[in-house]
């Protein structure tokens, strides 16, 4: 790539930032053979020094093997932490790119309540179990359209999902990440749980909801095991 003949080679490069809220990156990763900890050992932990969260997790079933959740202030750093993954072995196989945000239906919660859902703390205390998946609201012409409802219409739907999903509190912590024009899908939904059959539950029951039921749409899931790095790369072969 030609360099930028304006910028100068040694000029500090800026963050990439939202105004609120952090970025948030789900790697899903597949290591190649020969592949040794220590390098994607430092590089999660140097991302961390870098004002990162970083979640690791052994992932189930065929379509990836670790999960490397990273939420933090600038999106270069996130970039950079995924291109250190993939040169210590990881080979990415899927990912999702996405923000964390207040959700124009929450104008009304308690302060602490927006800070949390802004700025999270991960992964959860107790909750070892995790899965991800992608979710948009149905705007089809001629079928449910979520857009075509009133803003009022939409918020009462909203909150008798913010109800349902309140029945699970204890056994579940979600985080839902905004990506609209980012991504896929129009959201990021990340279940913790203190047991497998409590994310499989609470997915079960807010299905039921008239907003799921009628108005949302769900991409793939990936389930796994919330762990240290170390262990969980230990877990898939990676020494």
């Amino acid at each position: 790539m030609t360099a930028d003949p304006f910028v100068p080679e040694d000029s500090p490069v800026s963050p990439l930032s939202p105004k609120t809220g952090w970025g948030v990156l789900h790697l899903f990763c597949k290591p190649r053979a020969g592949v040794k900890a220590r390098p994607l050992l430092d590089a999660i932990d140097a991302a961390r020094k870098d004002d990162c969260q970083v979640v690791t997790a052994a992932m189930l079933g065929h379509k990836a093997d670790v999960c490397v959740l990273a939420l933090g202030p600038d999106l270069r750093r996130l970039r950079r932490l995924q291109t250190e993954l993939q040169a210590g072995g990881l080979d990415v196989v899927d990912s999702y790119v996405s923000l964390t945000e207040v959700s124009e239906y929450a104008a009304g919660v308690p302060e602490e309540m927006k800070q949390a859902r802004l700025y999270p703390t991960l992964p959860p205390e107790g909750m070892p179990a995790i899965c991800f998946y992608p979710m948009s609201k149905r705007r089809a012409p001629g079928a449910e359209n979520w857009y075509a409802l009133s803003f009022d219409e939409r918020v009462a739907l909203m909150r008798g999902h913010g109800a349902a999903g309140r029945e699970f509190r204890g056994r579940v912590l979600q985080l839902v990440t905004g990506s609209t024009g980012l991504d896929d899908w129009e959201w990021g939904v990340t279940l913790f749980g203190v047991h497998p059959d409590d994310l499989k539950d609470c997915v079960y029951a807010m299905r039921f909801d008239e907003a799921s039921t009628r108005y949302a749409e769900f991409g793939p899931f990936y389930t796994g095991i919330v762990g240290g790095a170390g262990d969980v790369l230990g877990g898939v072969g990676v020494r």
